[in-house]
């Protein structure tokens, strides 16, 4: 298998630590994963919340949050690895602020669903 070429560069890390970003990377598709799922399952059973334009804006919504994270984990995941060859200090990241706002929002939507009176 070809190598890329950045990770023919500086020095191969300790293998703990790069065996602890692959982790962390899989911990990122997990998250992405559930999300998804989260999408679904309000897509598929969410019968009493209306209207049921603004279910579906956000069922679609926690799947493309799903996509985004994916591939911001990836690239994150590449970032640090990169970090770690050429000794720098590990690169910063959106995907936490974007990831806690989304959520925020998403709950926060959700619950007005659930609480606010329905005609």
């Amino acid at each position: 298998m070809r190598h890329p070429r950045w990770r023919q560069q500086g020095a191969e890390p300790d293998y703990r630590f790069s065996l602890a970003n692959e982790r962390t990377f899989l911990a990122w598709i997990r998250t992405g994963l559930a999300l998804l799922a989260g999408g679904v399952l309000l897509h598929q059973f969410s019968t009493q919340l209306t209207p049921h334009i603004v279910v579906l804006g956000l069922a679609v919504l926690l799947g493309a949050l799903s996509a985004l994270l994916s591939l911001l984990a990836y690239f994150r995941w590449r970032a640090n690895e990169i970090a770690m060859r050429l000794g720098r200090p590990l690169p910063s990241t959106i995907a936490i602020p974007l990831l806690a706002s989304a959520a925020l929002l998403v709950s926060a939507i959700i619950v007005f669903l659930v609480v606010w009176p329905r005609p």
